[in-house]
């Protein structure tokens, strides 16, 4: 990963929206007072980068039997399904 950019307090202050821009796609950015580091500009949370299609590098690919039910008996009951032949 790169280096964070850094930014004394005036810089900040005058390229704040191109510094919001640069959080935006991910990177960090510090501010600085008197040379000395005092605050790190981080994104809140990262972006998933979109292509047209989706985001998946690789098609998904379903089992014949995906939607079959499974043979553990925890199952059922964990998403409130009753197993095959049990009464109400």
């Amino acid at each position: 990963m790169a280096a964070a950019r850094q930014y004394n307090v005036h810089e900040a202050k005058t390229h704040f929206s191109k510094i919001l821009e640069m959080v935006a796609t991910g990177e960090e950015v510090i501010i600085s007072k008197s040379g000395e580091p005092v605050a790190k500009v981080i994104p809140l949370a990262s972006k998933v980068r979109r292509t047209a299609r989706g985001s998946l590098t690789e098609p998904v690919v379903f089992r014949d039997d995906f939607d079959d039910l499974s043979d553990d008996p925890g199952f059922a009951e964990a998403f409130g399904l009753r197993p095959e032949g049990s009464a109400e």
